[in-house]
């Protein structure tokens, strides 16, 4: 290979890397901005490879390289700061569950799992849940046929909520705990639902549990993000007004290091599990460096974490993910002080946001049932 042209393509790539980093800061909603927001771990690879790409050409280097290292340099720095603190490097957000006796250890075992309307692949499903165990099971993108095979478990599970949709947004929840009051709720778009719960764990306590599975902003779906973003602030600023205990769950198609995922946590008080643990990337099953997580549990300072494990593949495109709490409330005043803290615009961002997500909202809407009557 010619030096000159690995020396040209270390540059090329190195550009490339600034551009994207800088391009995500634009102040859009647009799915052709909001979409770098994901791959920040594959951006920080590539930008890794062009920076020692250009450093083992150091002799050559003009004033141009130099300006470019610099800027590389920035944008790396902005990277790993989004994706170090998902890292055992950062402080654990959530404190590891305290050893105590059967009796005494109140525990709650979640699942979330994306199925994927087109896999047939139901049984591998139920196998898990048969294997696992949770309490409680929460699918996406689950229909009439996914209902049917989810039947088998119906023994084990006797509170559900069930919304059978072919539209990729159904969405099914499978108690052993008493529900209270479950509501099925359209906040954004008429076709697409959320689950909105009491639950009542085993030492009699209730708290809220939220289903989520918002539009994502891509070329196929939405063009912005802007009723994913409305639709998680929305929930956040609920839980926060109402001083809820809670737990929101679901495939919110975004990642944790977004400015709405994080502005939610802000808003809402609840605790990212993951942080100073360890990825748990969910998306896409079939190609291994284009990974991320796009299904996400976030809890109140209550709890504590036993463990988080990403389950084998069903055959959807998503991994199902399963995290085990442990009700914990002696704990939450010190685990309140690790919950990210508001900043003087986040409430008026967030009103703003929700305002305009309704606005989008109600345009999304009449496309949807435009399109289901042609």
């Amino acid at each position: 290979m010619d030096i000159s042209l690995l020396f040209y393509g270390m540059q090329l790539l190195a550009g490339f890397i600034t551009f994207v980093t800088v391009w995500g800061w634009l102040p859009l909603d647009y799915w052709w901005v909001r979409v770098v927001d994901f791959p920040r771990i594959q951006i920080m690879v590539l930008g890794v490879i062009a920076w020692l790409g250009m450093l083992s050409f150091f002799s050559q280097w003009q004033m141009v390289q130099w300006v470019l290292f610099i800027a590389l340099n920035i944008t790396l720095i902005f990277q790993l700061r989004m994706v170090l603190p998902y890292t055992k490097l950062w402080k654990k957000e959530v404190q590891t569950a305290k050893k105590k006796s059967k009796a005494e250890a109140y525990q709650l075992k979640i699942m979330v799992s994306n199925v994927l309307t087109p896999n047939d692949e139901t049984h591998k499903l139920v196998d898990l849940i048969q294997q696992k165990q949770p309490d409680i099971l929460i699918t996406l993108e689950s229909d009439e046929k996914w209902q049917n095979a989810l039947n088998e478990i119906e023994p084990d599970y006797p509170y559900t909520v069930k919304v059978p949709l072919d539209n990729l947004y159904g969405m099914h929840l499978y108690s052993k705990l008493e529900l209270i009051d479950p509501t099925v709720k359209y906040l954004m778009i008429d076709d697409i639902p959320s689950i909105h719960t009491q639950l009542r764990l085993e030492n009699g306590r209730v708290i809220w549990l939220y289903c989520l599975h918002p539009m994502p902003p891509s070329p196929t779906e939405a063009d912005k993000s802007t009723t994913r973003d409305a639709e998680l602030l929305m929930v956040g600023r609920h839980i926060k007004e109402q001083g809820q205990t809670a737990i929101l769950a679901g495939d919110l198609n975004d990642v944790a290091w977004s400015k709405t995922t994080r502005r939610f946590q802000r808003i809402s008080g609840l605790l990212d599990p993951r942080v100073g643990r360890h990825f748990i990337n969910t998306f896409h099953v079939d190609y291994p460096f284009l990974r991320w997580a796009l299904d996400h549990l976030f809890h109140s300072a209550c709890f504590t974490v036993v463990d988080i494990e990403r389950l084998p593949s069903i055959g959807s495109d998503h991994f199902p993910v399963l995290t085990t709490l442990q009700y914990e409330p002696e704990e939450a005043s010190t685990q309140a002080e690790n919950a990210p803290t508001p900043q003087s615009e986040d409430f008026a961002e967030t009103e703003k946001k929700i305002q305009e997500g309704e606005k989008e909202g109600n345009k999304v809407s009449k496309e949807h049932a435009k399109e289901q009557r042609s």
